[in-house]
């Protein structure tokens, strides 16, 4: 990779043609990639000196790097960014499939982490959803079915290794586009939707300073009516756009992530935990 973008020149100008390659290949596989990149893979991860001009690269187009598990990369929006998309109503996915990701987010993470199961702030579930969880009345099961599609397809959840006992999700990849920041406050949403009682809701109450906040589990939204009629969605519960997104490419999705700005954004589910009334319509996949 030798072309070189005007916006980015003045970072790039002072490397040589082999650092500037190592860092722009780092660059495009941290925007891209469907999932993070290992370090030992990629010269402008492994040395700081190219990391951080990576990092720069990045911060003109509103991202940020992510460390993911210690050994891997990936990219995300900035909190600020963020934030101004979220104000500004940017919401990739439908009511829907926000409501799906939703509660596969609930199963394989916020319960099993409330018991005491599963630790960390990892988005690695071995607690998979399974499509019985999945099921209500507010959802049709071609709805359901079809919005489990377009979240596979966007890299939001993917299917657990057993299907013993027939397909079971877990949260996807793009989920760890989440920043710290944006990955603590969806967990504990998640968390205060699951289990508000538990000691962890307790001590997310304590820090957060909300002790008589009482979340509620979002309610999944009506199937839709006649295809004629407009949708009243100002009618329906699920994911609001108040939450900040974190995380894709400063223009939009990168290609190959259709939902990195989900993901990179907890737009989708971030705020679902605490909506207790129908009225949240809707800028993150998880």
């Amino acid at each position: 990779m030798t072309e070189q973008h005007a916006l980015f020149d003045p970072l790039l100008q002072d490397l040589s043609d082999r650092a500037r390659d190592e860092v722009l290949a780092a660059f495009s596989a941290v925007s891209y990639a469907a999932h993070p990149v290992a370090e030992v893979q990629l010269a402008g991860l492994r040395d700081v000196t190219l990391r951080r001009h990576v990092s720069r690269m990045l911060k003109l187009i509103g991202r940020t790097l992510v460390h993911v598990d210690g050994t891997h990369w990936t990219s995300g929006y900035a909190d600020d960014i963020a934030a101004a998309l979220a104000a500004q109503g940017w919401q990739p996915l439908s009511v829907v499939d926000r409501a799906v990701l939703v509660l596969v987010l609930i199963h394989s993470v916020a319960i099993p982490r409330s018991e005491g199961i599963l630790t960390g702030d990892s988005w690695k579930s071995a607690r998979p959803t399974t499509v019985d969880e999945l099921r209500t009345t507010r959802i049709s099961g071609e709805e359901r079915r079809l919005a489990l599609q377009r979240l596979r397809a966007a890299g939001l959840i993917q299917l657990s290794g057993d299907h013993s006992g027939g397909p079971s999700y877990i949260p996807g990849p793009q989920l760890q586009r989440l920043t710290p920041a944006a990955r603590r406050r969806l967990q504990d949403q998640l968390i205060l939707a699951a289990a508000p009682a538990s000691p962890i809701a307790e001590a997310i109450r304590a820090r957060n300073g909300t002790w008589t906040t009482t979340a509620e589990t979002p309610q999944a939204p009506n199937p839709p009516g006649d295809a004629a009629q407009p949708r009243d969605e100002s009618k329906v519960s699920g994911p609001s756009a108040a939450g900040s997104p974190e995380g894709t490419t400063g223009d939009g999705p990168p290609a190959g992530t259709t939902a990195g700005a989900l993901t990179d954004g907890a737009t989708a589910t971030e705020h679902a935990a605490e909506r207790r009334t129908a009225n949240d319509t809707t800028g993150g996949h998880a």
